[in-house]
Protein backbone atom coordinates (compact mmCIF):
# COMPACT_ATOMS: atom_id res chain seq x y z
CA UNK A 1 0.00 0.00 0.00
CA UNK A 2 1.67 3.17 -1.02
CA UNK A 3 2.50 5.63 2.06
CA UNK A 4 1.41 8.52 0.36
CA UNK A 5 -2.13 7.78 -0.43
CA UNK A 6 -2.49 6.51 3.51
CA UNK A 7 -1.16 9.71 4.82
CA UNK A 8 -3.67 11.30 1.99
CA UNK A 9 -6.81 9.56 3.20
CA UNK A 10 -5.87 10.02 6.58
CA UNK A 11 -5.84 13.29 6.62
CA UNK A 12 -8.84 13.81 4.41
CA UNK A 13 -10.42 11.71 7.76
CA UNK A 14 -9.11 13.55 10.01
CA UNK A 15 -10.64 17.01 8.17
CA UNK A 16 -13.92 15.49 7.47
CA UNK A 17 -14.56 14.68 11.26
CA UNK A 18 -12.65 16.85 12.83
CA UNK A 19 -13.44 20.35 10.70
CA UNK A 20 -16.31 19.33 8.29
CA UNK A 21 -18.69 17.46 10.65
CA UNK A 22 -19.91 19.53 13.91
CA UNK A 23 -22.57 16.66 14.46
CA UNK A 24 -24.56 13.50 13.07
CA UNK A 25 -27.23 15.85 11.31
CA UNK A 26 -24.27 17.21 8.76
CA UNK A 27 -24.14 13.95 7.67
CA UNK A 28 -25.14 13.19 3.44
CA UNK A 29 -26.22 9.63 4.38
CA UNK A 30 -27.34 7.61 6.72
CA UNK A 31 -24.32 4.83 6.13
CA UNK A 32 -22.80 6.31 9.30
CA UNK A 33 -25.77 5.93 11.95
CA UNK A 34 -27.06 3.55 13.72
CA UNK A 35 -30.37 1.86 12.43
CA UNK A 36 -30.25 -0.68 14.88
CA UNK A 37 -32.91 -1.29 17.26
CA UNK A 38 -32.00 -0.65 20.52
CA UNK A 39 -32.84 -2.36 23.21
CA UNK A 40 -34.16 -0.53 26.46
CA UNK A 41 -31.46 -1.24 28.97
CA UNK A 42 -29.22 0.23 25.98
CA UNK A 43 -31.41 3.43 25.78
CA UNK A 44 -31.37 3.17 29.67
CA UNK A 45 -27.98 3.81 29.18
CA UNK A 46 -27.41 6.04 26.34
CA UNK A 47 -29.56 8.65 28.31
CA UNK A 48 -26.70 9.00 30.88
CA UNK A 49 -24.26 10.25 28.53
CA UNK A 50 -23.48 13.84 27.77
CA UNK A 51 -25.50 15.19 24.52
CA UNK A 52 -22.24 16.75 23.08
CA UNK A 53 -20.79 13.45 23.12
CA UNK A 54 -24.41 11.84 21.62
CA UNK A 55 -24.58 14.47 19.16
CA UNK A 56 -20.87 13.66 17.79
CA UNK A 57 -21.31 10.03 17.02
CA UNK A 58 -20.83 8.76 13.77
CA UNK A 59 -21.49 4.61 14.10
CA UNK A 60 -23.53 2.51 11.66
CA UNK A 61 -23.94 -0.33 13.96
CA UNK A 62 -24.76 -1.51 17.53
CA UNK A 63 -21.55 -2.97 18.80
CA UNK A 64 -22.61 -4.26 22.24
CA UNK A 65 -22.16 -7.62 22.38
CA UNK A 66 -22.97 -9.80 25.44
CA UNK A 67 -21.97 -10.17 28.91
CA UNK A 68 -19.66 -7.37 29.44
CA UNK A 69 -19.52 -6.85 32.84
CA UNK A 70 -15.82 -6.67 34.29
CA UNK A 71 -14.17 -6.53 30.87
CA UNK A 72 -11.00 -4.94 29.30
CA UNK A 73 -12.07 -3.28 25.84
CA UNK A 74 -10.54 -1.62 23.41
CA UNK A 75 -12.40 1.01 21.19
CA UNK A 76 -10.99 1.65 17.63
CA UNK A 77 -11.66 4.89 15.98
CA UNK A 78 -13.54 5.97 18.90
CA UNK A 79 -14.43 9.53 17.93
CA UNK A 80 -15.74 11.86 20.45
CA UNK A 81 -16.04 8.60 22.86
CA UNK A 82 -20.52 7.52 22.72
CA UNK A 83 -19.27 3.81 22.82
CA UNK A 84 -16.31 4.25 25.23
CA UNK A 85 -18.82 5.94 27.93
CA UNK A 86 -21.72 3.08 27.11
CA UNK A 87 -19.34 0.79 27.24
CA UNK A 88 -17.88 2.25 30.49
CA UNK A 89 -21.80 2.11 31.93
CA UNK A 90 -22.40 -1.85 31.12
CA UNK A 91 -18.37 -2.94 32.25
CA UNK A 92 -19.29 -1.67 35.56
CA UNK A 93 -16.55 -0.01 38.07
CA UNK A 94 -14.53 -3.45 37.86
CA UNK A 95 -14.13 -3.23 33.84
CA UNK A 96 -12.11 -0.85 31.64
CA UNK A 97 -12.52 0.71 28.13
CA UNK A 98 -9.97 2.19 26.34
CA UNK A 99 -10.50 4.21 23.23
CA UNK A 100 -8.46 5.39 20.44
CA UNK A 101 -8.31 7.93 17.88
CA UNK A 102 -6.02 9.26 15.46
CA UNK A 103 -8.61 13.23 15.55
CA UNK A 104 -7.76 15.20 18.28
CA UNK A 105 -11.03 17.44 17.72
CA UNK A 106 -13.17 14.44 18.57
CA UNK A 107 -10.60 13.25 21.19
CA UNK A 108 -10.58 16.79 22.99
CA UNK A 109 -14.37 16.21 23.28
CA UNK A 110 -14.20 12.72 24.92
CA UNK A 111 -11.45 14.12 27.63
CA UNK A 112 -13.64 16.87 27.89
CA UNK A 113 -16.60 14.60 29.71
CA UNK A 114 -13.97 11.89 31.34
CA UNK A 115 -15.01 13.39 34.69
CA UNK A 116 -18.75 13.55 33.85
CA UNK A 117 -19.34 10.61 32.87
CA UNK A 118 -17.94 9.12 36.46
CA UNK A 119 -19.69 11.15 38.66
CA UNK A 120 -23.16 10.41 36.56
CA UNK A 121 -22.47 6.50 36.87
CA UNK A 122 -21.43 6.69 40.38
CA UNK A 123 -17.74 5.48 39.62
CA UNK A 124 -14.48 6.28 42.62
CA UNK A 125 -12.43 6.80 39.50
CA UNK A 126 -12.93 6.72 35.76
CA UNK A 127 -12.89 3.74 34.02
CA UNK A 128 -11.65 4.93 30.46
CA UNK A 129 -8.65 6.24 28.96
CA UNK A 130 -8.30 7.68 25.47
CA UNK A 131 -5.10 8.02 23.29
CA UNK A 132 -4.50 9.32 20.40
CA UNK A 133 -3.20 7.15 17.33
CA UNK A 134 -3.82 6.01 14.16
CA UNK A 135 -5.04 2.26 13.83
CA UNK A 136 -3.03 1.44 11.62
CA UNK A 137 -0.14 1.47 13.49
CA UNK A 138 -1.87 -0.42 17.24
CA UNK A 139 1.69 -2.29 17.15
CA UNK A 140 3.48 1.06 17.58
CA UNK A 141 1.43 2.11 21.09
CA UNK A 142 1.71 1.73 24.66
CA UNK A 143 -1.14 -1.30 24.47
CA UNK A 144 0.25 -4.53 25.27
CA UNK A 145 -0.15 -7.87 23.10
CA UNK A 146 -2.56 -9.94 24.51
CA UNK A 147 -4.29 -7.81 27.04
CA UNK A 148 -8.22 -7.29 25.75
CA UNK A 149 -10.69 -9.14 26.39
CA UNK A 150 -13.12 -7.70 23.26
CA UNK A 151 -12.49 -4.85 20.97
CA UNK A 152 -14.76 -3.53 19.18
CA UNK A 153 -14.94 -1.03 16.05
CA UNK A 154 -18.19 0.91 15.23
CA UNK A 155 -18.49 2.18 11.22
CA UNK A 156 -14.47 2.98 11.31
CA UNK A 157 -12.27 -0.23 9.33
CA UNK A 158 -13.90 1.07 5.72
CA UNK A 159 -11.98 4.55 6.72
CA UNK A 160 -8.50 3.39 6.76
CA UNK A 161 -6.42 2.93 3.90
CA UNK A 162 -4.47 -0.78 5.24
CA UNK A 163 -7.54 -2.65 6.62
CA UNK A 164 -5.12 -5.78 7.25
CA UNK A 165 -3.25 -4.04 9.80
CA UNK A 166 -6.39 -3.19 11.69
CA UNK A 167 -7.41 -6.68 11.63
CA UNK A 168 -4.17 -8.34 12.24
CA UNK A 169 -3.33 -5.69 14.94
CA UNK A 170 -6.61 -6.24 16.52
CA UNK A 171 -5.60 -10.09 16.51
CA UNK A 172 -2.36 -9.40 18.45
CA UNK A 173 -4.13 -7.46 21.25
CA UNK A 174 -6.93 -9.90 21.93
CA UNK A 175 -6.41 -12.40 24.82
CA UNK A 176 -6.93 -15.94 24.09
CA UNK A 177 -10.88 -16.25 23.67
CA UNK A 178 -11.24 -12.90 23.25
CA UNK A 179 -13.39 -11.13 21.05
CA UNK A 180 -13.04 -8.81 18.11
CA UNK A 181 -17.00 -7.55 17.72
CA UNK A 182 -17.47 -4.43 15.10
CA UNK A 183 -19.88 -2.78 12.53
CA UNK A 184 -18.84 -1.46 9.19
CA UNK A 185 -19.64 -0.52 5.90
CA UNK A 186 -19.73 -3.02 3.17
CA UNK A 187 -19.76 -3.03 -0.43
CA UNK A 188 -21.31 -5.82 -3.36
CA UNK A 189 -18.58 -5.37 -5.12
CA UNK A 190 -14.84 -4.05 -5.20
CA UNK A 191 -14.79 0.06 -5.80
CA UNK A 192 -12.31 1.99 -7.78
CA UNK A 193 -9.46 3.20 -5.66
CA UNK A 194 -9.82 6.92 -7.15
CA UNK A 195 -13.34 6.79 -5.50
CA UNK A 196 -11.01 7.19 -2.45
CA UNK A 197 -9.64 10.52 -3.03
CA UNK A 198 -13.10 11.52 -2.92
CA UNK A 199 -13.31 13.50 0.34
CA UNK A 200 -17.27 13.25 0.94
CA UNK A 201 -17.41 9.58 -0.48
CA UNK A 202 -14.77 8.82 1.68
CA UNK A 203 -15.87 10.73 4.88
CA UNK A 204 -19.64 8.95 4.21
CA UNK A 205 -17.87 6.02 4.83
CA UNK A 206 -18.45 4.95 1.55
CA UNK A 207 -15.81 4.54 -0.72
CA UNK A 208 -13.77 2.74 1.31
CA UNK A 209 -16.60 0.08 1.77
CA UNK A 210 -15.05 -3.75 2.85
CA UNK A 211 -15.84 -6.12 -0.41
CA UNK A 212 -17.22 -8.96 2.18
CA UNK A 213 -15.31 -11.36 0.22
CA UNK A 214 -11.73 -9.74 0.59
CA UNK A 215 -12.44 -9.37 4.06
CA UNK A 216 -13.41 -12.85 5.24
CA UNK A 217 -9.68 -13.68 3.62
CA UNK A 218 -8.22 -11.10 5.50
CA UNK A 219 -9.71 -11.99 8.63
CA UNK A 220 -8.91 -15.62 8.36
CA UNK A 221 -4.58 -14.84 7.44
CA UNK A 222 -4.95 -12.28 10.56
CA UNK A 223 -5.75 -15.47 12.61
CA UNK A 224 -9.22 -15.38 12.63
CA UNK A 225 -10.44 -18.33 11.27
CA UNK A 226 -14.27 -18.86 11.17
CA UNK A 227 -15.82 -15.36 10.70
CA UNK A 228 -19.12 -14.87 12.23
CA UNK A 229 -21.75 -12.26 10.29
CA UNK A 230 -24.19 -11.41 13.20
CA UNK A 231 -26.66 -9.16 11.08
CA UNK A 232 -27.29 -6.96 7.89
CA UNK A 233 -28.85 -3.64 7.71
CA UNK A 234 -29.51 -1.35 4.53
CA UNK A 235 -27.96 1.68 3.75
CA UNK A 236 -29.79 4.42 3.00
CA UNK A 237 -28.37 6.72 -0.42
CA UNK A 238 -31.02 9.42 -1.54
CA UNK A 239 -28.31 12.47 -2.28
CA UNK A 240 -28.45 12.26 -6.37
CA UNK A 241 -24.69 13.44 -6.38
CA UNK A 242 -23.88 10.50 -4.29
CA UNK A 243 -25.28 8.26 -6.10
CA UNK A 244 -23.87 9.32 -9.11
CA UNK A 245 -20.33 8.75 -8.35
CA UNK A 246 -21.15 5.49 -6.88
CA UNK A 247 -22.70 4.11 -9.80
CA UNK A 248 -24.10 0.93 -9.48
CA UNK A 249 -22.32 -0.03 -6.15
CA UNK A 250 -25.03 -1.51 -3.01
CA UNK A 251 -24.03 -0.89 0.38
CA UNK A 252 -24.93 -2.29 3.87
CA UNK A 253 -24.14 -2.16 7.23
CA UNK A 254 -23.01 -5.47 9.03
CA UNK A 255 -21.81 -6.50 11.93
CA UNK A 256 -19.07 -9.33 12.24
CA UNK A 257 -17.92 -10.99 15.30
CA UNK A 258 -14.32 -12.80 15.09
CA UNK A 259 -12.86 -14.72 18.18
CA UNK A 260 -9.30 -15.49 18.92
CA UNK A 261 -9.48 -19.48 19.53
CA UNK A 262 -6.69 -20.92 18.26
CA UNK A 263 -8.26 -24.61 17.72
CA UNK A 264 -10.85 -23.14 15.55
CA UNK A 265 -11.50 -25.04 11.63
CA UNK A 266 -11.76 -22.74 8.57
CA UNK A 267 -15.13 -24.40 7.94
CA UNK A 268 -17.71 -25.67 9.95
CA UNK A 269 -18.11 -29.41 10.69
CA UNK A 270 -20.56 -31.18 12.34
CA UNK A 271 -20.42 -33.99 15.07
CA UNK A 272 -23.73 -34.35 16.32
CA UNK A 273 -22.67 -31.92 19.37
CA UNK A 274 -25.23 -29.45 20.95
CA UNK A 275 -25.51 -26.48 23.66
CA UNK A 276 -28.22 -25.42 26.07
CA UNK A 277 -27.63 -21.63 26.79
CA UNK A 278 -28.95 -21.30 30.88
CA UNK A 279 -30.46 -17.57 30.42
CA UNK A 280 -28.17 -16.14 32.78
CA UNK A 281 -26.72 -13.22 30.80
CA UNK A 282 -28.49 -10.40 32.49
CA UNK A 283 -30.61 -7.92 29.86
CA UNK A 284 -30.55 -11.49 27.33
CA UNK A 285 -32.59 -14.19 29.74
CA UNK A 286 -34.78 -15.31 26.68
CA UNK A 287 -32.07 -15.89 24.18
CA UNK A 288 -28.71 -15.83 23.08
CA UNK A 289 -27.80 -14.46 19.86
CA UNK A 290 -24.27 -15.27 18.48
CA UNK A 291 -24.57 -14.51 14.91
CA UNK A 292 -27.17 -15.23 12.33
CA UNK A 293 -27.15 -18.66 12.14
CA UNK A 294 -26.96 -19.96 15.95
CA UNK A 295 -29.55 -17.99 17.71
CA UNK A 296 -30.57 -19.97 21.59
CA UNK A 297 -33.56 -19.79 23.26
CA UNK A 298 -32.99 -20.22 26.96
CA UNK A 299 -32.93 -24.25 27.63
CA UNK A 300 -33.74 -25.34 24.58
CA UNK A 301 -30.96 -27.85 23.24
CA UNK A 302 -29.92 -26.73 19.94
CA UNK A 303 -27.41 -28.70 17.17
CA UNK A 304 -23.73 -26.80 16.73
CA UNK A 305 -21.06 -27.15 14.53
CA UNK A 306 -17.99 -28.28 15.96
CA UNK A 307 -16.09 -24.75 15.51
CA UNK A 308 -19.70 -23.15 17.57
CA UNK A 309 -19.05 -25.81 20.37
CA UNK A 310 -14.76 -23.99 20.66
CA UNK A 311 -16.10 -20.77 20.88
CA UNK A 312 -18.60 -20.91 23.49
CA UNK A 313 -16.00 -23.52 25.75
CA UNK A 314 -13.25 -21.01 24.70
CA UNK A 315 -14.78 -17.26 25.12
CA UNK A 316 -16.19 -15.71 28.21
CA UNK A 317 -19.89 -17.47 27.08
CA UNK A 318 -18.58 -21.06 28.81
CA UNK A 319 -20.28 -20.31 31.76
CA UNK A 320 -23.92 -19.42 29.65
CA UNK A 321 -23.87 -23.20 28.60
CA UNK A 322 -24.27 -26.76 29.25
CA UNK A 323 -22.59 -28.63 25.97
CA UNK A 324 -23.08 -32.26 25.45
CA UNK A 325 -21.01 -33.96 22.53
CA UNK A 326 -17.54 -34.59 21.40
CA UNK A 327 -15.55 -35.05 18.36
CA UNK A 328 -15.67 -37.90 17.96
CA UNK A 329 -18.68 -39.07 15.63
CA UNK A 330 -17.71 -37.36 12.06
CA UNK A 331 -21.41 -36.30 10.48
CA UNK A 332 -19.64 -34.15 7.65
CA UNK A 333 -19.09 -30.16 6.69
CA UNK A 334 -21.48 -27.37 6.31
CA UNK A 335 -23.08 -27.79 2.85
CA UNK A 336 -22.90 -24.31 2.18
CA UNK A 337 -19.22 -22.82 0.57
CA UNK A 338 -17.08 -21.37 2.69
CA UNK A 339 -18.69 -17.79 2.12
CA UNK A 340 -21.60 -18.97 4.19
CA UNK A 341 -21.22 -15.66 5.86
CA UNK A 342 -21.47 -12.90 3.90
CA UNK A 343 -24.32 -10.02 3.79
CA UNK A 344 -27.05 -10.77 1.90
CA UNK A 345 -26.66 -8.20 -1.13
CA UNK A 346 -29.96 -9.34 -3.14
CA UNK A 347 -32.20 -8.54 -0.72
CA UNK A 348 -31.04 -5.07 -0.57
CA UNK A 349 -32.00 -2.48 -3.17
CA UNK A 350 -30.53 1.23 -3.27
CA UNK A 351 -34.18 2.62 -2.23
CA UNK A 352 -34.19 0.80 0.30
CA UNK A 353 -34.75 2.67 3.84
CA UNK A 354 -33.29 1.65 7.29
CA UNK A 355 -35.59 -0.42 9.42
Amino acid sequence: MNKNFNDEINLKVQEYYGEVLSSSEDLKTNACCTSATMPEFVRRALSDIHDEVVKRYYGCGLVLPESLEGMNILDLGCGAGRDVYLLSRLVGPKGRVVGIDMTSAQLKVARDYQEYHAEKFNYPVSNVEFIQANIENLAETILEPNSFDLIISNCVINLVADKSAVISGAHRLLREGGEMYFADIYADRRLPEELRRDPILNGECLAGALYPKDFLELAKLAGFKNPRLVETSPIEINDPSIQGRIGPAIFCSATYRLFKINNLEINDEYYGQSAIYLGNIPEHSQNFHLDEKNIFPTGVACNISGNTSKILLGSRFKKNFELKGDTSNYLGGDSIDSYNNLPKFDQITKSSSCC
